[in-house]
């Protein structure tokens, strides 16, 4: 069987309070062995790879361009797309869960992709609150408070 992969997106703006939830999250996947999908830039998706990676994790980035210059530090395997941000419907539909950290507008997209063409649990950790026209709010997935609830939602969809 293989490995559960959950795919972790958050911005790529350097935001202390996030990169320290991706660091924990990414710690906290890897010592539960899912393998760890990430945009393999900065912000977030180098601290989900920094944590997981401590952790002896395994972690690919799924990168927008091809220059191995931009990839962050950490990553056990880099995906060069050169597709930009439609990259993003690769990680997501290479996933098996998404954790939302934050939120950017490439965030956003990542949340409306796991949302809206997979069938896979999204889980948000500080980051979007989506409202319809009518300043309604849409399930955009379950929203957790700290890393672990992340890790453990994320977590419950995988087979025994």
């Amino acid at each position: 069987m293989p490995a559960f992969q959950v795919a972790v997106c958050g911005p790529r703006e350097e935001n202390p309070t996030d990169n320290a939830n991706a660091r924990e999250v990414g710690r906290l996947l890897a010592q539960a062995g899912a393998t760890v999908l990430c945009g393999g830039g900065p912000g977030v998706m180098a601290a989900v790879a920094e944590g997981a990676s401590t952790a002896a994790g395994l972690v690919i980035g799924i990168r927008p361009d091809t220059d191995p210059t931009t990839t962050c530090p950490h990553l056990s395997a880099v995906i060069y797309t050169n597709m930009g941000e439609a990259r993003n419907a690769i990680l997501i539909n290479s996933a098996d869960a998404a954790i939302v950290i934050g939120g950017s507008w490439g965030t956003l997209s990542e949340l409306a992709l796991a949302n809206h063409r997979t069938t896979i649990p999204v889980i948000s950790l500080g980051g979007w609150r989506i409202t319809d026209a009518h300043g309604q709010p849409v399930d955009a997935g379950l929203t957790v408070a700290t890393p672990f609830e992340a890790v453990e939602a994320a977590l419950r969809g995988r087979s025994a």
